[in-house]
């Protein structure tokens, strides 16, 4: 097994947010959908969610540097212990039982004791760890939903995804991946969150970005319109004389998390009329602006 920092390309010294983000741009890059009968990306997307599903566990990467677990997360051992464990791993070895151990008990054997620990772990060892992708619309992101992913095995996993998820945020589902071979507990699900794009509404951390349009009207006398937000429209106070880039904020109206709620930046753009209007027209052909007017004297 290839070293898990290699493979993501982060130092042994990278905090838990350069492992995430490592995680990410490689997971974008190698992901089989992205790269249909690739069998090198393929591959390579495997080795990147193994390390990262290392890494990104505080208790297995302090294992790891340790020296108590390999790349795999299996335990380490004695070189000299390796063919012992190997041994008694296998069916109709001499060992399968307690009582194959009853001369090295009497001895006290290093050994025998080693054997021992390593069928206690083998049995009480979880099982695997599954892998998915879940895709979730933009609204349902921000705002948060349950979801339910169909398992390749058949059956179906519901999701809870928590308000404010991230594209790219990896969930863990405790006790929901394979079964355990022994007596151990099941592995846990890594459910990847894949965010899909909205129309009209983007994402800045917490924040929420969305460009409105206006009329000539509502931006030369003022006005009240209605604005769209990931909970629904809200009145929004448009000053008079506003220009297309012109921005207002809606305090509080953006992705609300633990730690608190972004707000929503409204982009104002001023929109004319697609069909002809004699009126305006007719208005505007009328109008001498005053000299002290000039949108352009600062270029």
């Amino acid at each position: 097994m290839k070293d898990p920092y290699e493979v993501l390309g982060v130092a042994k010294t990278a905090t838990p947010e350069e492992v995430r983000k490592a995680y990410r741009q490689l997971a974008k890059k190698l992901h089989p959908d992205l790269n249909p009968g690739d069998k090198h990306s393929e591959e390579r997307f495997k080795e990147v969610a193994s390390a990262n599903d290392l890494l990104s566990d505080p208790e297995k990467r302090r294992r790891f540097d340790a020296g108590e677990i390999n790349a795999s997360g299996a335990e380490t051992a004695p070189p000299q212990g390796r063919y012992y464990r190997e041994y008694a791993g296998g069916a109709g070895n001499p060992y399968e039982s307690a009582g194959g151990y009853a001369d090295y008990a009497e001895a006290d054997d290093l050994f025998a004791d080693l054997l021992r620990r390593s069928r206690e772990q083998a049995r009480r060892a979880p099982g695997a760890d599954l892998h998915y992708e879940l895709h979730v619309p933009f609204l349902d992101a921000v705002n948060g939903a349950t979801k339910t992913i169909t398992l390749p095995q058949g059956g179906t996993l519901d999701v809870d995804i928590p308000s404010g998820v991230e594209d790219g945020q990896v969930m863990r589902l405790r006790g929901k991946g394979a079964p355990a071979p022994g007596e151990g507990p099941p592995g846990d699900a890594l459910v990847q969150v894949v965010v899909e794009p909205h129309r009209y509404f983007t994402r800045e951390g917490d924040d929420i970005h969305v460009e409105l349009p206006i009329t000539i009207k509502e931006a030369a006398l003022g006005g009240e319109v209605r604005a769209p937000t990931t909970t629904g429209g809200v009145m929004l106070k448009i000053p008079r004389r506003s220009n297309t880039g012109d921005t207002l904020r809606l305090k509080g109206k953006g992705v609300k998390t633990r730690k608190g709620a972004g707000d929503e930046f409204v982009r104002l753009k001023v929109v004319m009329p697609k069909e002809a209007d004699a009126e305006l027209d007719s208005f505007l052909a009328g109008w001498t602006p005053p000299a002290s007017y000039d949108p352009r004297k600062e270029m």
